[in-house]
């Protein structure tokens, strides 16, 4: 069976694949198939946040009795990518490449320091303190 990390780190690979064919798409200069990439990987990032924010950090938090810990970190670092995303989604409505581009870069940096916390701290936390690991993630994965 698979785990929660084999799970959610696949998602955020999956999340990655999405902002790459957008940023690519901004590089040639496509503002409909950037537009289109980047609505895929908003939907894709944003269900991945709530499948973390609904469902994972709230059993991890019972779990472990603390709401200070790494998920606090991780729903601060979430809505810092959220204020990214609508740099981002501004640039591409005004097709300012140079705008999104550098804003996309900061995004992306922060999404591989981010996804390599939950990969490598997180996730096999979660996995040791639930109760239940295969029932959350079940839950995730009807999120």
């Amino acid at each position: 069976m698979t785990s929660i990390s084999e799970f959610m780190t696949s998602d955020h690979r999956r999340c990655d694949e999405f902002f790459n064919q957008a940023e690519e798409a901004v590089s040639q200069g496509q503002w409909d198939a950037a537009q289109q990439g980047w609505s895929e990987f908003q939907q894709a990032i944003e269900h991945h946040f709530s499948m973390e924010e609904q469902v994972l950090f709230p059993a991890f938090e019972q779990a472990t009795g603390s709401t200070a810990g790494p998920t606090s970190v991780m729903r601060m670092e979430h809505d810092q990518m959220r204020q990214l995303f609508s740099q981002v989604g501004q640039a591409l409505q005004d097709k300012d490449a140079d705008t999104l581009l550098g804003a996309s870069e900061t995004l992306m940096i922060l999404m591989q320091q981010h996804n390599m916390k939950e990969e490598q701290i997180l996730y096999p936390m979660s996995v040791r303190a639930l109760p239940d690991p295969d029932g959350t993630l079940s839950e995730m994965q009807q999120c």
